[in-house]
């Protein structure tokens, strides 16, 4: 039993129980949001709401995998939570120092590739070399493996403007014409271009807004709210999401 298992008082479903017979989308993202909250509840500092929220990322990940869900991709550290208590941003750091690799190797041996996506170049030089690490392990399982992916240092205007930046200076040296760029060559330019937009997109913590997440990919997906904090957030709650995802109409502006 490991430290979700002893803080939450429960563990992941046991093997075989997975529900085989529904549908899944294609790429599930997450917010992961009320980390801070589970752990102000429980009289513990914040840094332990994010380890726990760490192994529920694993467990989740790995459970969508197990029942079809090609792409599964989270909010971890966005570009404004710079702004938070340093003693935050340290803790955080380091839990992505002890976690990240640790993490990758024994979802790579589920068959699940872990991908770390955002503007890294201002990372820690050791989590920079962490990351490049995980995405060779990840290489190792072909590129039609399960995909976990860690936003990491991410916004979603953030994105946008980067890729903007950079169709400028194609068009400016001569590589592309105005009149060329369509929404497939912004999407190209985009931390995502090597997976579809996002199907589902799961908002706990009983906050409803988008925070900057997956703006452009976001088009047309379906939010799902639950009050649920992310570190109590399991397999059944996963489950009703993707329930209620089936339950929808998804029309893409037509009729």
């Amino acid at each position: 039993m490991g430290i979700f298992d002893r803080l939450t008082g429960r563990g992941p479903r046991a093997s075989g129980e997975e529900r085989k017979d529904r549908p899944v989308p294609r790429h599930i993202a997450v917010i992961m949001d009320g980390n801070g909250r589970w752990a102000k509840k429980r009289g513990l500092p914040r840094k332990a709401g994010h380890k726990v929220g760490a192994e529920t990322f694993r467990t989740i990940a790995t459970y969508c995998k197990d029942i079809g869900v090609k792409y599964f991709t989270v909010y971890a550290f966005s570009t404004e939570n710079w702004k938070r208590p340093q003693d935050e941003v340290d803790a955080l750091m380091n839990l992505f120092r002890t976690y990240l690799k640790e993490a990758a190797e024994t979802m790579v041996a589920r068959g699940v590739a872990v991908r770390v996506l955002g503007d890294l170049s201002v990372l820690p030089a050791d989590i920079q070399r962490q990351i490049d690490e995980v995405h060779a392990l990840a290489d190792t399982l072909g590129e039609d493996a399960a995909t976990a992916s860690l936003c990491i240092n991410y916004g979603g205007r953030d994105e946008i403007k980067n890729a903007v930046r950079a169709l400028a200076h194609d068009v400016q040296a001569g590589r592309l014409r105005p009149e060329d760029i369509t929404e497939d060559t912004i999407s190209a330019h985009l931390y995502t271009a090597h997976m579809p937009d996002p199907d589902l997109i799961i908002r706990p913590s009983g906050e409803v807004r988008t925070s900057n997440f997956l703006l452009w990919q976001s088009a047309y997906s379906e939010y799902y709210f639950t009050d649920v904090l992310w570190p109590d957030f399991s397999t059944k709650d996963m489950d009703a999401a993707i329930d209620d995802f089936n339950r929808r109409s998804r029309r893409f502006g037509g009729v």
